[in-house]
């Protein structure tokens, strides 16, 4: 990547430089670092209207307004005002994922049928907690599951996971699948389905969802392969007899480089819409990443700007640890000057402050001389960043702010 493009394929009406002060949500970011200090992740509120907006017409225009369900995967970013403005929105529901998840969800004001909860290796705990909650909608991925709670809730509807042996992820990322060639926890395989529906009959449990989540991160050129997994999963749905909706997942991902393209959401919608056509199904759909990922900045102050070798070393105030996707998942948050001037720039390694190897934001950053700047910007760090985070080193302080 050039300069250039560096500098220009990510930049949109609301993040943006204006006047060479990059500016995000209509707000001077330098601003915001001064404003609230750091480390600091800052969410647009208006971004994440805008995108489940954009979602929701893109399945209207397909036909499928009125078929189709978003339920906002809430492991991605559980930052209690960002959820209670999800509530406020009207335009989805709650995937959970964890008994503390759904309570979290509720006293944010998701009433418990806005949720659906899919989860493994669940205890006697978990499923007490949740049998608390009437109303949200349990997908078991094992036979365990499905026997434990057919014990405490009979004779009550139901969703299934199911594992198709097939994958999806970003750039055939292995590390973002969920399925595949090798056997995964995730969700009852074809062979043990009919075992699975069999204590399904036993407790009296009714079947009325099949559930798959196979990878995550996926853009345009995936979609192909998508079609291919919900054309797969409908042996079943036919196998189950009586299912009223279908759960894809999520994985909608964003660019996170500049030789990736946005997805398309026209052919999100029209492969739905082939594959779904004349079935009757509800289709759910479970977007984290879509919805907050560019929603989201971490503003970090520069600790240090120095050569070691051949390479520039920009440190800031905090690690991998409070965002540990780019380490985890080799998914880059782009680091940006909150000034610039087009000026020629040096190609840089921007690290945090932990002693671990893999504590490097991103390597090959296009910078300007930063002797006169006090702060840096990751773009794409409003999903899987703060809610993974961990106080590794004593340094997981950091701060989140709504931006309306």
């Amino acid at each position: 990547m050039n300069q250039a493009s560096y500098y220009r394929w990510w930049q949109r009406e609301d993040l943006c430089y204006q006047q060479g002060r990059l500016c995000f949500a209509g707000r001077s970011v330098q601003a915001l670092a001064d404003q609230f200090g750091t480390p600091a992740f800052v969410y647009s509120a208006a971004r994440v209207r805008d995108n489940l907006q954009r979602l929701h017409g893109a399945l209207a225009a397909a036909g499928l307004a009125g078929q189709c369900s978003l339920h906002y995967a809430m492991k991605a970013n559980r930052f209690a005002p960002l959820l209670t403005f999800l509530k406020q929105t009207g335009l989805c529901g709650i995937d959970a994922c964890s008994p503390a998840e759904v309570e979290h969800a509720v006293s944010c004001g998701f009433a418990p049928h806005d949720i659906s909860f899919t989860a493994s290796s669940l205890s006697a705990r978990d499923l007490a907690v949740l049998a608390r909650y009437e109303g949200v909608f349990m997908d078991c991925d094992s036979l365990h599951a499905i026997r434990a709670w057919g014990a405490l809730k009979p004779g009550t509807k139901i969703g299934i996971r199911v594992n198709p042996a097939m994958g999806i992820g970003r750039a055939a990322n292995d590390k973002l699948q969920y399925a595949g060639e090798a056997t995964t926890k995730f969700g009852i395989y074809w062979e043990q389905f009919a075992e699975a529906l069999d204590i399904a009959k036993l407790y009296g449990l009714q079947v009325g969802k099949i559930h798959f989540h196979t990878g995550c991160g996926y853009l345009t050129p995936q979609l192909a392969q998508l079609e291919q997994i919900i054309a797969h999963c409908f042996r079943f749905v036919d196998a189950a007899g009586g299912v009223e909706r279908v759960n894809i997942g999520g994985g909608l991902g964003v660019p996170h480089l500049a030789a990736d393209e946005p997805l398309d959401l026209d052919r999100l919608a029209a492969a739905l819409q082939r594959q779904f056509a004349g079935r009757g199904l509800h289709v759910e759909i479970e977007p984290g990443d879509y919805i907050l990922k560019d929603a989201g900045l971490l503003l970090l102050e520069k600790t240090f700007v120095e050569q070691k070798k051949t390479t520039v070393f920009v440190g800031v105030d905090a690690g991998f640890n409070i965002a540990p996707e780019p380490a985890y998942y080799s998914l880059p948050f782009q680091p940006l000057p909150l000034c610039y001037d087009q000026s020629p720039c040096t190609v840089a390694s921007v690290v945090g402050n932990i002693n671990e190897a893999l504590d490097v934001w991103y390597e090959g950053a296009w910078l300007p001389d930063l002797s006169a700047h006090t702060h840096l910007a990751l773009i794409n760090a409003g999903a899987y960043s703060a809610a993974m985070a961990s106080n590794h080193c004593m340094r997981g302080q950091f701060k989140e702010f709504l931006l309306f």
